[in-house]
């Protein structure tokens, strides 16, 4: 009969070499692991490039961006009138031109938008410029009267058979 001592010493060789063959069974595992995923490792484990936020600033600088056609400014879409070189460089240094051609304003409308701009996004004071961007949206963007569509005329009517 084995004595006490040599039971928990041969128990506790075996705990070690299951421990030990774990160990090297999960080394093996990663290391194939490591070489069937290695570059989306690599790839994972790289810092995230530092991404530059650039504001939304329109480029003016090659001959297609200054092409106006049928009196729009094809770059921005603007109405090509007096005013808008400065509109566009005032506007469009924080915001899409798109802001300025889907809303329509009166002068009055159109300043209350710049004081908001200013006292809530930053918006500089825009000194002797404001009274020339203020006309010019005023002028061409200004509300459109919208009315009734006209009158139907001629229409034929017929009654509606719901017998069925």
């Amino acid at each position: 009969m084995e004595n006490k001592n040599d039971r928990q010493l041969l128990s506790f060789l075996y705990r070690s070499l299951i421990f030990l063959m774990s160990y090297f069974v999960l080394l093996i595992v990663c290391g194939l692991l490591y070489l069937s995923f290695g570059d989306v490792i690599k790839d994972w484990m790289k810092p995230t490039p530092q991404v530059e936020v650039k504001r939304n600033i329109a480029k003016y600088d090659n001959e297609d961006n200054d092409k106006i056609e049928h009196g729009i400014h094809l770059a921005s879409g603007l109405i090509a009138a007096k005013g808008f070189e400065i509109v566009k460089a005032n506007c469009t240094a924080c915001h899409s031109a798109k802001l300025i051609t889907q809303n329509r304003a009166t002068k009055e409308g159109w300043e209350a938008m710049i004081e908001w701009m200013q006292a809530t996004q930053g918006l500089w004071d825009l000194g002797k410029n404001e009274p020339i961007i203020l006309d010019y949206l005023a002028t061409n963007y200004a509300p459109e009267e919208v009315g009734r569509r006209a009158n139907l005329e001629e229409v034929a009517y017929y009654m509606l058979d719901l017998s069925d």
